[in-house]
């Protein structure tokens, strides 16, 4: 596999090594000792996610708040989706920056986030499932999100505005200046 450091430290993005011929191809998605050894990184996850949804929909940006934070690696199985990590680590000097890769069913990239980031994607196809490992279970009282549109982060996220669709709940997000102090970078 090769991992690519992004421009915020920590995130990764996960090229697995694809073995293919006329029946297909065939990958490891994750194994946990190549993990650690390849990245440096000792996370275990221990709880996955899997998502299904049609061109335009946009889901975050979202995050834990500590002590319930958490680390995700996510990828594509169906489809193509602009995958963003913004960081929101006061004190970072990247923070209210952020990386977007896209995820495909083609490509089979993968990208870690590490604990600190808001997290979202866009489906750019007709339709996308995404999957993701968290390091940490979910916990509804330490939800968090920021406004998938916040001028101050000025994320493109790769189609018309007007093409994309919203939960109720993403639609009413703070910006990442009201979020106050949810992560400490160095912590």
């Amino acid at each position: 596999m090769a991992v690519i450091k992004s421009a915020i430290e920590g995130v990764l993005i996960i090229e697995p090594k694809v073995y293919g011929d006329e029946r297909g191809y065939f990958f490891e998605s994750y194994n946990e000792e190549r993990f650690r050894a390849e990245t440096g990184i000792e996370t275990r996850f221990v709880q996955d996610n899997e998502s299904k949804s049609r061109y335009g929909v946009l889901r975050g940006l979202h995050f834990q708040r500590p002590p319930h934070a958490q680390a995700k690696l996510v990828r594509v199985i169906r489809g193509k989706v602009l995958d963003v990590a913004v960081d929101i680590r006061s004190g970072s000097p990247t923070y209210g920056k952020y990386v977007a890769v896209e995820l495909s069913e083609d490509n089979h990239r993968q990208l870690f986030l590490p604990r600190g980031m808001a997290h979202g994607f866009v489906v750019l196809s007709d339709e996308a499932i995404f999957q993701y490992k968290c390091d940490n279970l979910y916990h509804p009282e330490s939800e968090g999100a920021i406004a998938w549109n916040d001028p101050t982060i000025g994320i493109d996220w790769g189609i018309a505005e007007g093409d994309i669709i919203l939960s109720e709940r993403d639609k009413h997000n703070p910006t990442i200046a009201e979020i106050g102090e949810a992560f400490t970078y160095g912590k």
